[in-house]
């Protein structure tokens, strides 16, 4: 685990409550914790405002604030959270208050470190991103069935590729895994039909939130 410094600081894109728009907590109301920052440009980013700007704040007001919604699932993201290293002691101490505490990374930066009792949820990049020699492959033995694995699917080369990333790893003994497609960019039905036509050892999932609200910032 990560020592709390309480003098440290993070810098905040936002912090708002929602349901969870994807994953094995999906529906579930949420508040998230959205870093600014990542080192990553994927051509499909859906939250390329929070690359820049937020606002510094101290992890005492980061705790009180997330309290003030009074849920217990908390959802740290960005951006890349990882990007910024006080985001371990971060995740620590939400564990620490009682959260039940997710991450939603790239996976293109070391999760060793993450605190033991969070869901690490990584998300592979595929060709069409753009940031496929980004992945940090190492990761994969560091997850745990508590862990999950995402892939966004633009094409068809996307799906072949993680179909094959799926097959060479041997990931459905790993942890769970999702998938998913771009929005705009490829029909879901049609990446349905190759999951199905493939028997695809996956979660197929379409972001929650972006059906009841858009893309809307905040949600």
């Amino acid at each position: 685990m990560v020592a709390r410094d309480e003098s440290l600081t993070l810098r905040v894109s936002e912090i708002f409550y929602s349901l969870q728009g994807e994953a094995s907590r999906i529906g579930l109301p949420t508040v998230f914790v959205r870093l600014t920052g990542c080192p990553l440009r994927c051509s499909w980013c859906d939250t390329t405002h929070a690359f820049t700007g937020g606002a510094r704040m101290s992890l005492d007001a980061i705790l009180h604030r997330v309290a003030e919604f009074g849920t217990r699932h908390v959802c740290v993201t960005g951006g890349e959270p990882l990007a910024q290293t006080a985001c371990l002691v971060l995740l620590t101490a939400l564990c620490d208050a009682g959260y039940d505490v997710s991450l939603e990374t790239s996976g293109a930066l070391d999760v060793s470190a993450v605190d033991s009792r969070v869901s690490r949820i990584v998300d592979l990049k595929a060709p069409s991103s753009g940031e496929t020699e980004k992945n940090l492959w190492a990761n994969l033995a560091c997850l745990t069935a508590a862990d999950e694995i995402k892939f966004v699917v633009a094409d068809r080369q996307d799906y072949e590729w993680t179909r094959q990333v799926i097959r060479d790893n041997r990931l459905e003994g790993v942890c769970p895994l999702l998938i998913s497609p771009v929005q705009g960019a490829i029909g879901p039905q049609m990446l349905a039909e190759w999951v199905l036509a493939d028997r695809l050892p996956v979660r197929f999932q379409l972001q929650l939130h972006k059906l009841l609200w858009g893309n809307m910032q905040g949600k």
